[in-house]
């Protein structure tokens, strides 16, 4: 549970949240006295109008919905609280006119009585006026919600997509909006999980209500109230999902069997993000859901992923399914304006068929020195031996490592280095008999570092590798360790036309540099390594002239070396032998 905020005055936090809009979007109008935003550009004699609302904190919904090809004005409450009446009939009374309203509100006491009341003042008044309540929750199920029935949603979020779709035709009438938000609020299931619940800025930290590290939540609702089930240990993620599709998709659940997608038309994902994941952790989980959801035949014909209704920065998601017809999904895919919607994609039958995995042999057009004879070079078990020992060194030392970059880095060089060692021993060790004792085994070490090692480092050392590999094609014989000195100094010049990292900027340039120059004078690997450990020692107290570690407090450079530095240290030791 995240408790540092920026903006600490939840007033002011709502109110400067609600004025942003009116800087990204020049389309709406800002009625701050009352927190409604209102499309600017929207006739009310000639379009029917539809508004939303609830409690803030659930952003991008709903304020940032209000544009073209969507929501027309939304009131927003203070944090996970109801707008009052007052604030939804100022909403009616902005963008309501002969053609009538429609209000579209969640599943929850206070919105219901609230909405409901403005749509009848409304009425009074002369403006047509019908409300749609939406709720998509399975995880309650039928017997516990009784009489409320399920909460409403992200799932909501369809339904003011293909409503404002609807409105935005001119010879609408409220009668078919109505309908067409009903047909979508009918066909709707979401289910949700979080890894801890949030907490609301200038207030007070809920201890009951932070969970254990290995915990999670399945079937909680978007106002940081608990969920239905509380996990532990924590599922992996392909049995998490399986269990939200379970919910969402069993028809021998009676109860929580809402819609039945055996005779689906099309069937339309979501999968929102509650506020807290990263792009690339929901990415992770949209693949999974997808891949799962297809394997139970229903391939959804559209996927919104992104996120769409949160619960402040609450660190889960949800996973919505709609049944939808083509007209549906017309709806769906119909321009929009609103600043917070992120468009859906089609999914089609060939989308699988846009993920490419090569294997080695499959890339390898040509062999490495184009049909000439390869020499040999190398002595592959002595090769394998070093490169394996190099490899569990560098494993060994990740903690290290990664306790290193975190003081003077962003803490990820331990975790690429060992990752790209792993690739590296995998390639040596797992079919040591196919080593070839010439320049294409340097080349393929290249290439296995490059495709497993990320960032700045990655880069450096499959330039160096691939520079060494071209180095010593043009030797006749086995090499030794002066040869290898040879072509690893000529390695180092074409490294240093790529980098303007030298000895002295506090990089891996400090531990490399002087095992190689210690190679290629002939004082043998193992005084190399020595060297190369003394420069990574060399690095602790001195001030960095590039990479990331520029950017971090200086005081950490006394404390440690550099990791990258410790790293090649680690590497070359290994080669050096026992």
């Amino acid at each position: 549970m995240s408790t540092k905020h920026f903006v600490t005055n939840i007033d002011k936090l709502v109110l400067d949240a609600l004025e942003a809009l009116t800087l990204t979007n020049p389309d709406v109008v800002y009625y701050k006295t009352d927190k409604v935003i209102a499309k600017k550009s929207h006739n009310p004699q000639t379009h029917v109008a539809i508004i939303s609302g609830g409690g803030a904190g659930h952003e991008p919904a709903h304020a940032a919905f209000v544009g073209e090809g969507m929501l027309t004005a939304a009131a927003s409450g203070w944090i996970f609280a109801s707008p009052s009446v007052a604030q939804i009939v100022r909403a009616i009374d902005v963008v309501a006119g002969p053609k009538g309203v429609l209000l579209i509100i969640k599943n929850y006491t206070g919105d219901i009585f609230h909405f409901s009341l403005a749509a009848e003042k409304a009425r009074s008044r002369g403006i047509p006026a019908e409300v749609v309540v939406v709720g998509d929750d399975v995880a309650v199920g039928k017997t516990k919600s009784g009489k409320v029935g399920r909460r409403g949603l992200a799932g909501t979020v369809l339904v003011h997509k293909v409503a404002g779709a609807a409105a935005a035709r001119a010879d609408s009438t409220l009668k078919e909006v109505v309908a067409a938000a009903k047909e979508v609020a009918d066909n709707l299931v979401t289910v949700g999980v979080s890894l801890n619940h949030v907490h609301i800025p200038g207030r007070k930290i809920e201890e009951e209500n932070i969970m254990a590290d290995d915990e999670a939540e399945l079937g909680l609702g978007i106002h940081n109230e608990k969920g239905c089930v509380r996990l532990h240990p924590i599922p992996s993620l392909p049995d998490l999902v399986k269990t939200m599709l379970d919910q969402l998709t069993d028809k021998t659940d009676a109860d929580r069997a809402f819609v039945d997608f055996a005779t689906a038309q099309n069937v339309v994902l979501m999968v929102n993000n509650l506020g807290g994941l990263s792009p690339l952790e929901l990415g992770a989980i949209t693949t999974e859901v997808v891949g799962q959801l297809t394997s139970r035949g229903l391939r959804p014909s559209r996927l919104f992923s992104g996120t769409y209704m949160t619960s402040l920065d609450g660190p889960g998601f949800s996973i919505t399914l709609l049944k939808a017809t083509d007209a549906v999904l017309t709806y769906l895919d119909a321009p929009t304006k609103a600043v917070g919607f992120t468009p859906g994609s089609v999914v089609t039958a060939d989308s699988p068929a846009r993920v490419v995995v090569e294997s080695a042999a499959q890339k390898a057009e040509t062999a490495h020195t184009n049909g000439h004879a390869k020499p040999r070079i190398l002595v592959p078990a002595k090769f394998v031996s070093s490169v394996k020992l190099a490899c569990e060194n560098v494993i060994a030392a990740e903690p290290l490592i990664t306790q290193y970059d975190t003081v003077v880095g962003d803490g990820d060089c331990g975790y690429t280095l060992k990752r790209a060692a792993e690739a590296v021993k995998s390639f040596v060790t797992s079919s040591p008999g196919a080593i070839s004792p010439t320049v294409s085994t340097l080349v393929d070490l290249a290439e296995t570092v490059e495709n497993n090692m990320d960032g700045t480092s990655g880069a450096i050392f499959s330039i160096f590798l691939h520079a060494l590999a071209t180095a010593v094609s043009t030797s006749e014989s086995v090499l030794d360790e002066t040869g290898w000195g040879a072509a690893a100094a000529e390695a180092l010049k074409t490294l240093y036309a790529a980098t303007p990292a030298r000895p002295g900027d506090r990089t891996l340039i400090d531990a490399l540099a002087p095992f190689v120059a210690t190679l290629a004078a002939g004082e043998g690997v193992k005084n190399a390594a020595v060297a190369g450990r003394k420069g990574a020692e060399g690095t602790k107290g001195m001030n960095a002239s590039l990479g990331r570690a520029v950017y971090v407090d200086a005081k950490g450079y006394d404390r440690v070396p550099d990791p990258g530095a410790v790293g090649v240290a680690e590497l070359v030791e290994g080669l050096a032998g026992p």
